[in-house]
């Protein structure tokens, strides 16, 4: 059998996960699908929960100026968008 022409198995990409302050000082930890994350008394404990939840994958952060309130009711985003809307420093509704 000729195996030239097989695609390479593709590498499962890390989750995004985006990491700020809410408008009351607590650490938020997000992630791109708006299934996970949550409230954190320090940026040490928001890093433990993201590595916890990608188990042995390295994690993608993103973190965000200004104001990331949690929001776990939202449609899932776009990796892109996702990144987009982080790097822009517009707040997670």
């Amino acid at each position: 059998m000729d195996n030239n022409n097989a695609e390479p198995p593709s590498c499962p990409k890390s989750p995004l996960f985006m990491i700020g302050r809410d408008g009351r000082g607590n650490w938020v930890v997000q992630d791109q699908s708006g299934v996970r994350g949550g409230l954190f008394v320090d940026r040490a404990e928001a890093l433990r929960y993201v590595r916890f939840e990608n188990g042995n994958q390295p994690p993608t952060i993103v973190a965000v100026p200004g104001v990331l309130e949690l929001d776990l009711n939202r449609k899932p985003v776009t990796a892109a968008r996702f990144a987009d809307d982080a790097t822009r420093g517009r707040r997670a509704a």
